[in-house]
């Protein structure tokens, strides 16, 4: 296990990786920028300042986020959601063969998104488009979004 702090624009970015996988990233309170030590976490930093340049970093590197079997789902779902748009709760429920009336456990699924940014949680929002919740706070979801939108 090794990791990379990321200093971005939005804050600190805590990237944990284990056996060549991606497997936790997070905002994280100030923290001082490390190197990375290791090929996916260069990946990771590389992946990380395109999108902060406002480009589409394309195929993140290697993901191993832990859930079960449903949150898995739910996160690989989210790879399907592109650079730059959005879908709602209900949206991306029925891309994944489920109703409408799911929106609820997948909300449940993305609040434990153990990869953020890389499984692009922020990118899901409520019904009419309104912005709901985002674990590191609905500001930081509106700046990503923002940011998106500008490439």
């Amino acid at each position: 296990m090794s990791e990379l702090i990321y200093a971005s624009p939005l804050g600190a970015i805590r990237i944990v990786e284990t056996h060549g996988a991606i497997v936790s990233a997070a905002f994280i309170d100030a923290a001082p920028a490390t190197v990375p030590t290791c090929p996916v976490l260069q990946e990771a930093k590389d992946w990380l300042d395109r999108y902060f340049r406002r480009r589409d970093p394309k195929t993140p590197p290697k993901l191993a986020p832990n859930g079960t079997a449903f949150q898995k789902a739910v996160w690989e779902a989210l790879l399907s959601v592109p650079y730059g748009e959005t879908v709602t709760y209900g949206e991306l429920a029925a891309s994944m063969g489920l109703t409408p009336r799911h929106a609820r456990a997948i909300g449940s699924a993305l609040h434990r998104n153990p990869i953020v940014l890389f499984l692009p949680c922020h990118r899901v929002l409520g019904q009419d488009g309104v912005l709901t919740g985002y674990a590191f706070g609905i500001e930081r979801k509106a700046a990503l979004l923002s940011l998106e939108r500008r490439m």
